[in-house]
Formats: C-alpha cells, structure tokens, sequence
C-alpha cells in the first residue's frame, strides 16, 4: 500500500512539475504567483463570515445565467486570441453591489470555467490568472463602494432614500474595478509581450470609450435590479447588441492587421498612406515611404523551417514598431516584403530612421532550435517625398522599390534612398567590398553625389530610373477610394547618427 501511495505522488508530482506555468519568466511567474495566491487567500477569509440567503443565491443565479448566455453568443464567433474585451461586466459588478463579497469573488471564476469549456481552450494557466485578477479587481470595487456608502448600511435599501450618493459610491467602484483589472492585465501582458505597445491594445481611444459603456451598462443594471427582477429582460438584448458591436469593432480591427505580424495588412496601410499622401501634398509637407526586404529569407526557410522564418517575421514586425514613432504607418506587404509611411518627415530624417530600423533588425537575438544564433539583415529603400513637391503614392513606391533593388544590388544589408530632388544615397555595410574609400560613416559616398551614378540627377531622371528598376518588382495594386482626412504630424525626432543626404 505504501508503495502504490508512492507511487501515485511521485506520478502527481511529476505532472504538476509539467505545467506550462513553470516555463513562465521569473517575473511573469512571480506576478501570476503572487495574484492567484492572494485570490485564493482572499476567497478563504470571505468564505468563513458566507452568510446563506435564498434571495441572494436567486439573484446571483440569475446574474450568472445571463453571463452566462454572453458566453454562448460568444461561442457562435470564437475567442479571439490575445486581449479579449468583452461585456461580461454588465452582469458581474452588479453582484459587486449588490450582494455580499463572496459572490463577487467566485463569480469570474464560474464564468472562465464556462469559456474555457465551452468556447475556446487557452492555457490553463491563463485562464487562472485572468480569473484572479478579476476577482480582486471585484473584491476591491467592493471594499471601495463600501467605504463610500455611510457604514453599517443595506446598499439595496441605501439606494431608495440616497438615489445620488448610492450612484457615486458605485461609480468610485466601478473606476476602482477598471483600474485595478487593467493594472493587472496590463503588468502581466507587457512581461510577456515586452515588445508590444500597451497604448495600442488597452489604452486607445475606442477601447477606453467601450470600458466607459460598459461600466454605465453594468450601473443601470444594478439600479434596475432593486426595482425589479424583471429588468434582466429588458437588459438581457440591449447588453447582445453592445457585445455584437465589440465584436464587430475587433472583427474591423482584425480585418484591418496582418495576421502574421500584427502590422497594416497591405490594402489597409496603402489605404492610410494614400490618405496621408494627399495631406501631405495639400500642406506642403515632407513625408517618405520606405520599403524593407529580408536578405536571403528563403534560406532562412529552407535551413531552419517555415516555423523560424514565421517567427523572424514577427520579430521583425515587433522591432519596427518599437522603433517607429505613433504616427507612422508600418505595414506588410506580403512575403518577406514591410514598408513603412513616415509622415513629417524630411528626407535626412527618414534617412536616419530607416537606418535604426536596419541597426536593431540586425541585432535581434533569434536562435535556431540548437541554439545557433541566425543573422537577420534587411536591405531598405527610402523615397523622400521633399516640402512642396507633389507626388502620387504609386509614384513613391516605385522610387522606394528602386532604391530597395540598388540596396539589394549593391551588397545588400544596407539602405539607400531616392529624393524627389536628391538622387540617390546609401549606407555600405561593415564588409565594404571596396576599401579604397576608407572607413564608411554613412550617407553619400565620398567624391560622388550619388551612389551608382555619375552626379547629381534631375526630378526627372529619378522618377524616370526608379520607374524602370521597379517595373519588375513592385506589384499593381487598385487603390480604394482615398477619404482625405488630417492626420496630426509632428516634427522628426530620430535622433541616430548618420550624414545628411
């Protein structure tokens, strides 16, 4: 018997020691530690004052059942990966209000069983988290309501006499539950995500206006609730239609983004940049258009497998928005090919830019399964849109592509540029197959004007060269419809080392 006994530990302890959890960051793992013990904690004090009360188990089966219809409807159009919003808050901070702590604390864990089991099956581990997170984020929404209510009082009696207080008090609530659950959820996402922009997937403006009407749906529930039960009908297809209209915003956003990398799929940003272009033109602003290619990635492909080349893909993607200021557009265009839109941007400046994304791509850290690290390098071509010239984005594609064919041409690993009055200049790499010239500090080659040329090139013969080069390469794509809009811009701040061109 006591073997058997040891037997089933030591099987146990070796499936625990087997939990993707443990594979976490240090960080990342302390966090998800610390939170889920603290729930655990919590649920355990709450649990020894738990009170039984029929009329509350009714009206938190209630409230359970109608997130737990969302749960279903959301069922119908999957999970999306990554950060979910949703409105499940309609249905859960009214149990925060309304009903003793307890409830609120349990209930986001009922509702990630359901989803894990029903609709889509993440890492275990995850759901744990997020099911943690929310319910402290509950549990001190609560403890906040409280402190503001005068002590000792019935919340649900509180709001017929002090209609108002009782509507402040849950409102300081509802702000505490939101800053705390996207506290939480924020830390947890950038320790594993370093790379990615908060800003982009918590904080922009159309998410934070759907927090906002979430939370006053969740509030009007409540109210309703102590009026009469009969309001989770009328509640029940309002809160469908606002999560319908959350998923139809993340269903535009998805259409908008590659899925590979996350940036502008390509007829989005040609799309923006066509729209950009035309403000530009109208302002008499400087902008560029610069195009990036990876060197040799069907190597990469054939030698380490399309699973590393998918994730160079990504980490390429990532670096160049790190790197990249808000107000620039970066896309894919499919392949291996990105390409970036640098509004406000004079040509030195989108010369500099171009630079420091080539800089940080060649040092990224990607390693093969052996632990063999792979040289990444891009070869990049920038087309300078100069103050007062007017150019069509076809026009600077075509340019971009010409200087990205020199690029590759001229040694690969480097960025070279066309100027709508400039001509042409590059960055050699380190391993300049001429050492006659000395020591490469970047910008034009010494005693020329233009690389690959013999001076100075007229607007004409640019555009007439880059057309030439480009024919072969770049692909024809129909513009839509361009809706000509302002976009804010904002001087340069590259600040990288290179000569002005």
């Amino acid at each position: 018997m006591d073997h058997a006994r040891r037997a089933v530990l030591r099987h146990g302890m070796q499936r625990v020691l087997g939990w993707a959890v443990w594979s976490l960051p240090r960080p990342l793992l302390a966090l998800w530690s610390l939170v889920v013990v603290g729930y655990l904690t919590w649920i355990v004090a709450r649990a020894a004052d738990f009170h039984f009360r029929v009329t509350d188990v009714a009206l938190f089966a209630a409230l359970v059942g109608c997130g737990a219809f969302s749960v279903e409807m959301s069922r119908r159009a999957s999970e999306p990966t990554g950060v979910v919003k949703d409105v499940y808050a309609v249905w859960e901070l009214p149990i925060v209000f309304l009903l003793p702590g307890i409830y609120a604390l349990i209930v986001p864990a009922i509702r990630l069983t359901l989803t894990q089991w029903r609709v889509r099956r993440a890492p275990v581990y995850k759901r744990v988290y997020t099911a943690a997170a929310i319910g402290i984020a509950y549990g001190l929404a609560r403890l906040v309501f409280m402190a503001v209510l005068p002590v000792g009082c019935q919340p649900r009696a509180y709001l017929w006499s002090h209609t108002s207080m009782w509507l402040v008090a849950a409102g300081c609530g509802a702000l505490a539950q939101w800053a705390v659950n996207q506290g939480l959820i924020l830390t947890a996402f950038k320790l594993e995500n370093p790379a990615a922009s908060i800003r982009n997937e918590l904080l922009a403006r159309e998410t934070l206006h759907n927090d906002a009407t979430e939370l006053c749906a969740a509030l009007l529930v409540a109210v309703g609730m102590t009026i009469s039960d009969l309001t989770l009908i009328v509640a029940l297809p309002l809160t469908t239609l606002l999560q319908r209209s959350f998923r139809h915003a993340q269903l535009l956003n998805e259409a908008r983004a590659d899925a590979k990398t996350g940036l502008l799929n390509a007829a989005t940003w040609e799309r923006e940049a066509a729209a950009e272009v035309a403000r530009a033109i109208r302002t008499s602003s400087p902008l560029a258009v610069a195009l990036l290619d990876l060197d040799r990635f069907k190597q990469i492909n054939d030698t380490h497998g399309h699973l590393l080349g998918d994730e160079v893909l990504r980490q390429i993607a990532s670096t160049m928005t790190g790197v990249l200021r808000e107000y620039d557009l970066a896309g894919r265009f499919g392949g291996e090919e990105f390409v970036m839109l640098l509004p406000q941007t004079r040509a030195p400046d989108a010369f500099k830019i171009a630079e420091r994304v080539r800089e940080h791509i060649a040092m990224l850290p990607i390693g093969a399964p052996g632990g063999e690290r792979i040289p990444v390098t891009v070869s990049i071509g920038v087309a300078a849109l100069d103050a007062g010239s007017s150019r069509q984005l076809a026009e600077l594609l075509a340019a971009a592509d010409a200087a990205l064919y020199r690029a590759k041409a001229s040694g690969r690993d480097q960025v070279q540029m066309i100027s709508t009055s400039r001509g042409l200049s590059a960055v050699r790499p380190a391993d300049d197959p001429d050492p006659g010239l000395g020591p490469w500090r970047g910008g034009l080659r010494p005693g020329g004007g233009v690389l690959g040329g013999d001076g100075d090139l007229d607007d004409a013969s640019i555009l007439a060269d880059a057309a030439l080069i480009a024919a072969e390469h770049i692909r024809e794509i129909q513009l839509p419809a361009v809706v000509d809009a302002d976009v804010d811009g904002k001087a340069s701040t590259a600040s990288t080392s290179a000569l002005v061109v």
